[in-house]
């Protein structure tokens, strides 16, 4: 076999995490030193003590690893190397004949755990009350620097980086027609695939759309007040905005400025844990109601493979370099010209407007708003993002 044979192999992966390293978890969180609390009674100083007290107990007391493991491994999980770097990701089939091919990406501080309850629906529609005219054969990357994939030795590896080596993987799989869907960076990715538009690419759908026009977004980074002619849908969306110029952007502009300095994330699982519950507002209200015994969306078993998937990856450096490496403004649009599929959460960052999709999309082809959900959709919604996945891409097949 030559080199470059053996460079294209797909091969097989599970999980297996040393004994040794979950026993070093538990040392570590029981042995974690406290911060005094918060002088305010909300979270406007930051992720609130007791909240990651409560997180920690469970981590330490009931959470266990291995079961998100099995879960995991009962998945088709795989390894191919991809411009040098080894990419990880999961691969089931469905059973339907013509089923159509989608490649579905995470963001931060997100991951493939994030997509496994919708695996199920999508590849076997029939026994989740949908058709076999919907069926999807599903592809989840993790992103590089992120879980399972290997860390880029050598920069350059931004979303346009990326969307090159996903459309190699779909092309490796035997895939020459399919569809992508990303939200955080995995819309920054999906539409640097769209705008490649590589043939055999139908469309891409988005539940994190990048639609700001430029004139809201000078007026967002001059601090103008509201333009007076938004209509209400809109200036939902700049205050939504607004706020998380103001309040939210802190971690960002950290890993975008300094992702190196983070040596804190990779010694303290506490501290990991809590700069990832710091992603966005709504995110962590949820998760704080989660963790004070009001479970809706997401349990606590959720939030902690997610945490624990990185803390044992050691990945929280090398996925923060993503935010160093890309110079794309997260929320303008891109040009994207294939067809495209928007669905809107409403506890997302901002709720994207359907003027402002029609806009930066100007070959739209469903725009739905749902009536809860948040940043992590597929995650906290299964069933309704499902639903949109099959509604979004029906035209398509």
């Amino acid at each position: 076999m030559t080199d470059t044979a053996a460079s294209t192999d797909i091969r097989p992966f599970t999980v297996a995490i040393p004994q040794a390293d979950l026993d070093d978890l538990l040392r570590r969180l029981r042995e974690t030193r406290w911060p005094d609390p918060e002088l305010t009674p909300d979270p406007s100083q930051g992720v609130q003590l007791e909240v990651v007290k409560a997180l920690a107990d469970y981590w330490a007391n009931e959470h266990d690893w291995r079961k998100v493991e099995a879960r995991l491994n009962a998945v088709p999980q795989f390894l191919t190397e991809i411009d040098g770097v080894d990419i990880h990701f999961i691969h089931v089939k469905s059973k339907h004949e013509g089923a159509l091919p989608v490649i579905v990406t995470h963001g931060w501080p997100g991951s493939i755990i994030e997509q496994l309850k919708i695996i199920g629906p999508l590849t076997d529609p029939t026994a989740f009350g949908g058709s076999a005219d919907d069926a999807f054969d599903v592809v989840i990357p993790s992103l590089p620097g992120h879980g399972f994939s290997a860390k880029p030795e050598e920069l350059g590896w931004d979303p346009i980086r990326i969307a090159k080596a996903w459309i190699e993987l779909m092309r490796r799989l035997g895939y020459d027609r399919y569809v992508a869907q990303g939200g955080d960076w995995g819309n920054a990715v999906t539409e640097q695939m769209a705008l490649l538009e590589p043939e055999g690419l139908l469309g891409i759908h988005t539940n994190m759309a990048a639609t700001v026009p430029p004139s809201i977004q000078q007026a967002l980074d001059d601090g103008d007040p509201a333009p007076a002619d938004l209509t209400p849908e809109e200036q939902g969306a700049w205050d939504q905005l607004a706020f998380f110029y103001a309040h939210g952007l802190g971690y960002a502009q950290e890993m975008a400025g300094r992702p190196q300095t983070l040596y804190g994330l990779v010694d303290s699982p506490v501290g990991l844990a809590a700069w990832m519950l710091d992603h966005d507002s709504r995110s962590y209200d949820l998760i704080a109601r989660v963790f004070a015994g009001v479970p809706e969306g997401l349990s606590k078993d959720d939030i902690l493979d997610n945490v624990t998937l990185y803390w044992v990856t050691n990945t929280a450096v090398s996925s923060a370099r993503l935010y160093w490496e890309s110079k794309l403004p997260f929320f303008a649009p891109k040009g994207v010209r294939i067809p495209t599929a928007v669905s809107v959460f409403p506890d997302e960052i901002y709720a994207a407007p359907r003027t402002w999709a029609a806009e930066a999309y100007p070959n739209l082809i469903h725009f739905n708003r749902l009536d809860r959900g948040g940043h992590f959709a597929a995650w906290e919604q299964p069933e309704l993002f499902t639903q949109e996945l099959r509604a979004a891409f029906r035209p398509l097949r």
